[in-house]
């Protein structure tokens, strides 16, 4: 199955970005933001791998709607953590990260799945 691609005009054709490289820039970017200890799987990603879609980045989805790049994040906070504050840095992180490698500034959602404990 192809991937999905965000197509950005250019004078001298298009630019082609697809949602695997931003699931991956969304990852990278929120994996460096203390207090999210990892990601949670996305029962609907788990579905389409059985029913043969193509997979996903473990605890993202990346969807386009037009000219909107929409972002979905599922993370574990560490126990202790302002999950709303932990949820802007992760925010912040993925738009900055976006928006410096793309040009596009997407919508990010922090879904904080679950608590994890220290051990």
């Amino acid at each position: 199955m192809p991937d999905t691609y965000i197509t950005i005009p250019d004078k001298k054709g298009s630019i082609n970005i697809s949602d695997d490289v931003i699931a991956t820039i969304a990852v990278t970017a929120v994996s460096e933001v203390s207090g999210i200890i990892a990601f949670s799987s996305v029962a609907a990603a788990e579905l389409s791998e059985l029913i043969g879609k193509k997979p996903t980045t473990k605890g993202v989805r990346v969807t386009f709607e037009g000219e909107i790049v929409n972002v979905d994040i599922n993370v574990m906070a560490r126990f202790g953590e302002n999950i709303t504050l932990l949820g802007e840095k992760a925010q912040q992180a993925v738009v900055n990260a976006v928006s410096s490698m793309t040009g596009l500034t997407p919508v990010v959602n922090v879904h904080v799945a679950g608590i994890a404990f220290d051990k």
